[in-house]
């Protein structure tokens, strides 16, 4: 903020303001600008759509390319990794990509490593002219890739899962589970369904079922998912989910679920929103033991020991401050007496100026911030 009295209307006051400065140094500072930030380790000078780190530190991430045809303008957006030693190179080619005999753009909203760092899912929106009068359609794919840019055609078939998002890999690094909307009113609610990389399509995964939002729980092939009835007249279930063998134990009934579904890198606890403001997290071992904090809704991610939680207070892709948190600790509420809801101090990172997203290194050492703006991705050393 700037100091009332150095732009007050009389110059008596501004003269004293100024002459306070000089002597003892003002305490107004002016806000944080982008420029005053530390330097970044390392800075990808595009404008970046989405990416994410691999599980050895490289990062897979996407660049807007619009382009033209005689007809449409269109958005193909490029594919490129950047390997440990900084080198870059492109996987994908937007303006080659093709699929169908219609006219379509898509923008890449989200990645997804296998396992071994190996194969990579693109998840892309894409809007299709399905007509000439132009009638489009909408919908939710995923590219499967290798990390040499290969297409990984499934079942030597085609690499393109259309429609399928939120796609990922279990632990044999050729299955992958992804979902398909089943309900969309008046909660989108999707369905589970299997593909492998060796034999392509296998089917639906717990079929008749729906859910609202899963997380993977790294190197398994268990995932903790938000599920509803179709009706969507019962409450949220938080569900513990054995992929391949189809096996679930239920976890607890929420009060309620709001988004920000993230599981701890170890596989130990689980955070997700109840509600626009209160953030729920709770031991996955010991399910009655959990603790509710205020921080407001956004994107979570977990520091690499699992003490920490960083969250993005603004919906999905779009721009707002990054705060940290330290896990306070997780307890069994007395039966019978009301929920406490804990109000820790909210740090924040980064000059709490505000970002579109943000990710933290397996190896904890980096935290990746995308700008709003020019969206650049920029890495900081991660300081706890």
């Amino acid at each position: 903020m700037i100091c009332p009295c150095s732009v007050s209307r009389f110059k008596f006051l501004r003269n004293l303001c100024a002459l306070v400065c000089a002597v003892v140094g003002c305490y107004a500072i002016p806000p944080a600008r982008p420029q005053d930030l530390d330097k970044p380790a390392q800075t990808i000078d595009e404008e970046i759509t989405a990416f994410a780190f691999a599980p050895d530190g490289r990062i897979v991430y996407s660049v807007r390319r619009p382009f033209k045809t005689k007809k449409y303008d269109l958005e193909h957006d490029d594919i490129w990794i950047q390997d440990a030693n900084g080198k870059r190179r492109r996987l994908l080619q937007g303006d080659k990509f093709t699929r169908g005999d219609r006219p379509f753009t898509y923008a890449v909203d989200l990645f997804r490593w296998s396992p071994n760092g190996k194969i990579i899912l693109a998840q892309f929106f894409t809007t299709t002219l399905m007509n000439d009068s132009g009638k489009t359609q909408d919908a939710t794919a995923t590219l499967v890739l290798e990390d040499s840019g290969k297409e990984v055609k499934l079942g030597g078939t085609d690499s393109f899962i259309n429609p399928g998002g939120n796609a990922e890999f279990v632990a044999d690094n050729l299955t992958i589970v992804y979902d398909t909307p089943s309900v969309q009113v008046p909660q989108t609610l999707y369905s589970f369904h299997f593909t492998n990389a060796a034999t392509g399509p296998a089917g639906n995964c717990f079929e008749g079922r729906t859910f609202v939002d899963s997380d993977p729980i790294s190197g398994t092939n268990s995932a903790i998912a938000i599920e509803r009835d179709k009706a969507q007249t019962g409450p949220p279930r938080l569900q513990h989910l054995d992929l391949l063998a189809q096996e679930d134990v239920e976890l607890a009934t929420l009060d309620g679920y709001a988004g920000g579904l993230a599981v701890s890198p170890g596989g130990h606890k689980v955070a997700y929103f109840i509600d626009d403001e209160v953030l729920e997290v709770r031991d996955l071992a010991e399910p009655a033991y959990f603790v509710r904090v205020r921080v407001g809704l956004g994107k979570v991610r977990w520091s690499p020991d699992e003490t920490q939680i960083l969250v993005k207070r603004a919906p999905e892709k779009k721009s707002g401050d990054i705060v940290s948190i330290n896990l306070p600790a997780l307890t069994r509420p007395l039966a019978g007496k009301p929920i406490p809801v804990l109000e820790p101090t909210l740090n924040p990172v980064l000059h709490a100026l505000a970002f579109r997203d943000f990710a933290i290194s397996p190896d904890g050492k980096y935290l990746a911030v995308v700008a709003p703006g020019k969206r650049n991705l920029q890495l900081f050393p991660f300081t706890r």
